[in-house]
């Protein structure tokens, strides 16, 4: 990965003009969302398009559109998406989430997110990156209740966050009538604890919760299996 993009087997990231860079939480989302049985996925906070995209090649039925506040991330999403095989099923959206959800008559079957997540933390002098980072711009709770209201009936949040946050986004749920159908916690390294936590939720009433452990790298430094076969479609 270098400062100006990354390359995946089917698509190209330029990153360069956004605050958050092409990472593992974004490529474990994109790998991990169920997008199944979708037509409609919204993609908020896109950045680089990098979520958008590795959903467009997983589901090739799927139309997706991608929201994001920040202009310059924007545009540089909408060049990715154009450059990539898929740009005709994926669109960009510059404006707030509150916002779209409100005016928005459309509604989607799988909404993902890899949202801003540091709380009362220090700031750096990057106005951009700190909306990007820090929920000030889109606390949890805003994002879980817009997604209810722009999800069609038994569709699909799925969200990327610091385990940490794992009573609030289960309180963001309950507040919106959502059941949590789907978990992962995500280990960076064999023997270490799990730092992200990967969540879908759903107003399905009759759900078996799957829940699961992935751990991106062994001791050796390299892709456990399970995390290779996960992503395996992407990487190079």
């Amino acid at each position: 990965m270098s400062a100006a993009g990354f390359r995946f087997k089917h698509f190209n990231v330029c990153h360069d003009r956004c605050s958050m860079k092409v990472g593992t939480d974004g490529v474990t989302l994109g790998a991990w969302a169920d997008v199944d049985g979708c037509s409609s996925i919204l993609d908020v906070g896109t950045g680089s398009g990098l979520i958008a995209l590795m959903l467009a090649q997983r589901n090739q039925q799927a139309i997706i559109d991608a929201i994001d506040i920040d202009a310059e991330a924007c545009s540089q999403a909408g060049e990715n998406f154009a450059a990539s095989p898929f740009g005709s099923r994926l669109g960009i959206i510059h404006e707030p989430l509150s916002s779209f959800a409100e005016r928005c008559g459309k509604r989607y079957d799988m909404i993902v997110s890899n949202p801003p997540y540091f709380i009362n933390s220090l700031k750096s002098p990057n106005s951009r990156r700190n909306t990007a980072r820090h929920t000030d711009m889109l606390p949890l709770e805003e994002l879980v209740s817009a997604g209810k209201r722009l999800l069609e009936p038994s569709g699909r949040l799925a969200l990327i966050l610091p385990i940490e946050r794992e009573r609030d986004i289960r309180g963001a749920a309950v507040g919106n009538c959502l059941n949590v159908v789907r978990v992962a916690r995500l280990m960076p390294r064999e023997g270490r604890e799990a730092k992200r936590l990967l969540m879908e939720l759903s107003d399905v009433k009759d759900y078996l919760c799957k829940e699961e452990e992935i751990t991106v790298l062994a001791a050796d430094g390299k892709f456990t299996d399970d995390y290779a076969a996960l992503t395996a479609s992407f990487y190079l």
